[in-house]
C-alpha cells in the first residue's frame, strides 16, 4: 500500500522532472547548435528527469501486476535510457565500425556499475542507518538468480568467439522472455511506496493507471530524442579535450542512466526495504545482461541492412571477460539468498580498485581473483547442500509453476 503524505511535495517533484525533460524536446525541436560539453549535459540531465518519471510509474505499476513481474518491469524500465544509448551506438556501429567499441564500453559499464556500486550500497545504507548486518533476498528472488546464473554462464563464451551476433541474440533475448514469463505468474502483492510513487498510487485507478501510461509513453519519447545528441556529446567531448572516449562512455553515460534506478533503490534501503532495494538490482542485473546485450547485434544488424555480428578487438573481449567474472562472484555471492556488509565491502573494493588499472595484464588478474573467488563461494556452498544446486533447480521450478498457472 502506498504510504499517507501530506501537502503537494510529490506533486513538485513531478512538475520538475516533467519541465526538465521537455527541455530536451524544446533543444531538438529548435534545431540549436551546441558545443559537444553543453549538449551531452543537457541532453543527459534530461534523460535523468524522464528515467525518474518512468521509475515513479512503474513502482505505482505494482498496484497492478504482480510484485515480481513489477521489479521484473522496474528494472527492464528504469535502464531504458542505457538502452536507448547503447542501441545508437549500435545503430551507428553499422556505418562506423569505431562505434563498436562504444557500445562494448556502455554496456560493460552498466553491468559492472550494478554490482559494484549497486548491490555495495543497498548493503551499506541499510548497515548505516539501521545497524543490520546484512540484506537477505525473497524468496522468489531465487528465480531471478537463476536466469542471472544461465546468463553468466553463457557470457563467457562471447569473448572466446571473438564476436557478439544474432546466434547470442537468439539465446540471451529467450533467456530474457522466459525470466519475465516466469516472473509475471508470481502472486500480487500490494505494495508500499514512497513519495511521488506513493502520490501516484493513492489516485483513483483510472487516473492512476492513466498517468502511468502516459509517463510511460512521454518518459519514453524523451529518452529517444535525447539518446543520439548525449551520446555523440560524450564522443567528441572526449575528442575535444583528449580524453579517452572508451573510458567517457564506460562510465559517464550508464552513471546518468543508472542515478534515478540507484536514488530510487537508496530510498528503499534508507526506509528499511532492504530486500526490495537489492532485489530490484538483481532483476536490473538479469535484463542487462540478457535483453541489453542481446538486442546490440538485432540493432546493428537491422542499420546494416543484413544479419551481422560486432566484431569484438582485444580490449573489448576482456571487457566482457572481466564484467563475466564480476557477475559470476556477485551470483556465488547471492547464492546463499543474502550478501552482508563484508561481501558488499569485497564487491565495491574489487570493483574500485580495478578500476585504477586499465593494463590488460592487471585486467586478467581480477578476473582470475573474482572465478577464484566464486569457485571457492560455490564449493563451500555444495558442501552444505545449498546455494548452487538450489539456483539450479529454481529455473525449472519457476517454469512449471507457470505453465501449471497458465494451464
Amino acid at each position: 500500500m502506498s504510504k499517507p503524505y501530506h501537502g503537494t511535495g510529490p506533486w513538485l517533484w513531478v512538475a520538475g522532472a516533467l519541465l526538465v525533460s521537455l527541455l530536451a524536446i524544446a533543444i531538438r525541436l529548435s534545431g540549436a547548435e551546441l558545443s559537444a560539453p553543453t549538449q551531452s549535459a543537457i541532453f543527459g540531465v534530461s534523460i535523468v528527469a524522464a528515467a525518474f518519471l518512468l521509475a515513479w510509474a512503474t513502482e505505482a505499476a505494482q498496484m497492478d501486476v504482480a510484485q515480481a513481474f513489477a521489479l521484473a518491469a522496474l528494472a527492464l524500465i528504469a535502464v531504458l535510457p542505457e538502452y536507448a544509448v547503447d542501441g545508437f551506438f549500435a545503430w551507428r556501429a553499422a556505418s562506423d565500425p569505431t562505434y563498436v567499441h562504444y557500445a562494448t564500453a556502455n554496456m560493460t559499464g552498466g553491468n559492472r556499475l550494478l554490482i559494484g556500486i549497486g548491490w555495495s550500497m543497498v548493503v551499506l545504507l541499510v548497515w548505516l542507518k539501521f545497524r543490520q548486518p546484512s540484506v537477505h533476498l525473497e524468496k522468489h528472488q531465487k528465480v531471478t538468480l537463476s536466469f542471472l546464473a544461465l546468463a553468466t554462464a553463457y557470457s563467457f563464451l562471447i569473448p572466446l568467439k571473438g564476436r557478439l551476433g544474432l546466434e547470442d541474440s537468439a539465446v540471451l533475448v529467450t533467456l530474457f522472455g522466459l525470466y519475465l514469463w516466469t516472473s509475471a505468474r508470481a502472486g500480487k502483492v500490494q505494495p508500499e511506496l514512497l513519495g511521488p510513487a506513493a502520490a501516484l498510487g493513492a489516485l483513483r485507478t483510472r487516473w492512476r493507471r492513466t498517468l502511468v501510461l502516459f509517463f510511460f509513453g512521454f518518459s519514453a519519447a524523451v529518452i529517444l530524442a535525447s539518446a543520439e545528441p548525449f551520446a555523440d556529446g560524450l564522443v567528441h567531448t572526449g575528442r575535444q579535450f583528449e580524453i579517452d572516449e572508451f573510458i567517457l562512455v564506460q562510465w559517464i553515460a550508464p552513471l546518468a542512466s543508472e542515478a534515478p534506478e540507484l536514488t530510487v533503490v537508496a530510498i528503499f534501503a534508507l526506509a528499511n526495504k532492504g530486500s526490495q532495494a537489492l532485489g530490484a538490482l538483481v532483476s536490473s542485473k538479469v535484463n542487462q545482461w540478457t535483453l541489453l546485450v542481446g538486442t546490440l547485434p538485432i540493432i546493428y544488424s537491422a542499420s546494416l541492412g543484413s544479419p551481422g555480428a560486432l566484431a569484438l578487438d582485444s580490449r573489448q573481449a576482456e571487457e566482457i571477460l572481466l564484467t563475466a567474472a564480476q557477475s559470476a562472484f556477485g551470483l556465488a555471492v547471492l547464492a546463499s539468498m543474502s550478501l552482508s556488509l563484508r561481501e558488499a565491502l569485497a564487491l565495491f573494493v574489487l570493483f574500485s580498485v580495478q578500476l585504477v588499472f586499465p593494463d590488460p595484464t592487471v585486467r586478467y588478474v581480477f578476473v582470475g581473483i573474482y572465478l577464484a573467488l566464486a569457485a571457492a563461494l560455490f564449493i563451500r556452498q555444495a558442501e552444505t547442500r545449498a546455494g548452487l544446486l538450489d539456483l539450479i533447480k529454481a529455473p525449472l521450478t519457476g517454469l512449471r509453476r507457470g505453465f501449471n498457472s497458465h494451464g
